[in-house]
């Protein structure tokens, strides 16, 4: 069979849930303390693989034309971390594996994670519409049809807001340094023309996440990022994940962020107002505290047995795939997988997972729009090959050929 063939069930593994890509309770931390730092520590040297396999096909992807790219690997207790290509396109600047980066989406795993936690505390129901708690912001016939489920899981019917705000290369340049508050951002994807009625298919929309933001403050009283902070981020100890707000720099190391631009020349995007992502996809981490945030999440240290049930309910949207709320759901030949992609002008991510919790990946990479929609490229082929064999081993690679 060929590589095209065998790639093409893959499909949905890489792109359902892929985030914001335009047309992108009380725990005790007992993970090692993230290092700020580039370097990684002795104890941290002591449970990094050789991991030589990994290191070649991410240098496939560089060759494929990525610029650079950093990942994290588990394989049960080993950890594999590794970098490839340049940060920065005109200094040479080496990619590094402790990089901070937009992750874009995988935000949605987050916001999604807190509402459960309020349902699990009876302090918002999942089939209950939207209106009865937003009235004023999804008024009318419709505030009483899309329901909280609905807008976890993407089956609002609600319109894109994002293809309101940036369609053309002028309009990323206007919105790097606009601010836009949630309720903007809603009115945008209200104005938009419905995918379907509400309940009855699967449309992802960022719309559908900046309610769910909007909904925890409403019921809690406290923003967004500091729910998300008590929450999540302080007791897992994620120390390198923070929503920027409307800061437009990068607190530490990170990468550029290019998109190829008409000229011929590689356009940095890694000084942005993220506002316009907010709850869909602004938040920045590293591939350490995100794979530290679903290890505690798909082990049941988050939210209560129900509520990650009903998290990990997909509607399929092929027959290998689904997204849940909040996360995305792929079956492998090695089995089941949940995560994210997240995409944004210039940065990605990829995070995957097995569902009996034995390997995990996140990628990180800086450079989009590359591509033709529909077509094959040497890039995204090389990364299946990195994230497939990260997940299932080195002989997965290999059968990929076949």
């Amino acid at each position: 069979m060929s590589l095209r063939s065998r790639l093409s069930w893959l499909v949905p593994l890489l792109l359902v849930g892929c985030g914001t890509d335009v047309p992108e309770s009380q725990f005790q931390d007992t993970s090692p303390p993230s290092s700020h730092s580039e370097t990684l520590s002795a104890e941290d040297l002591s449970r990094v693989s050789t991991g030589d396999p990994l290191q070649q096909l991410l240098e496939a992807e560089h060759a494929a034309g990525m610029p650079g790219a950093f990942a994290e690997v588990w394989e049960g207790t080993q950890v594999w971390r590794g970098a490839v290509g340049v940060a920065d396109v005109e200094t040479g600047r080496p990619m590094r594996p402790g990089f901070r980066h937009r992750v874009g989406s995988l935000t949605k795993s987050f916001v999604s994670t807190a509402v459960l936690q309020l349902v699990g505390e009876g302090r918002i129901q999942l089939d209950a519409p939207i209106g009865a708690s937003l009235p004023d912001v999804v008024p009318g016939e419709l505030g009483t049809l899309v329901t909280v489920r609905m807008l976890l899981n993407h089956t609002s019917g609600l319109g894109d807001y994002p293809d309101a705000i940036l369609v053309t290369p002028e309009d990323f340049e206007s919105v790097r340094r606009r601010t836009f508050t949630p309720r903007e951002l809603v009115a945008y994807g209200l104005a938009l023309p419905p995918t379907d009625v509400p309940g009855k298919r699967y449309s992802y929309s960022n719309t559908n996440y900046i309610l769910a933001g909007l909904l925890i403050e409403r019921v809690t009283g406290r923003s967004l990022e500091d729910v998300v902070e008590r929450r999540i981020l302080r007791p897992l100890g994620l120390h390198d994940t923070y929503f920027p707000g409307t800061r437009m720099h990068v607190r530490g190391a990170h990468s550029k962020a290019y998109v190829p631009w008409a000229d011929g020349t590689l356009r940095d995007f890694s000084v942005y107002n993220m506002s316009w992502g907010w709850a869909a996809g602004a938040l920045v981490s590293t591939p350490r505290d995100i794979n530290r945030f679903y290890q505690a999440l798909l082990g049941g240290r988050l939210l209560a047995p129900a509520q990650l049930a009903e998290m990990l309910t997909p509607v399929l949207t092929h027959p290998k795939a689904g997204y849940g709320l909040g996360l995305s759901y792929s079956v492998l030949d090695c089995g089941p997988v949940w995560g994210h992609t997240g995409g944004l002008l210039g940065h990605r991510t990829f995070t995957f997972h097995r569902a009996d919790g034995s390997r995990r990946v996140t990628l990180a990479e800086n450079l989009t729009r590359y591509e033709t929609p529909g077509q094959p490229h040497p890039i995204n082929q090389a990364r299946t090959r990195f994230i497939v064999t990260a997940l299932c081993g080195p002989s997965a690679a290999s059968s990929l050929e076949e």
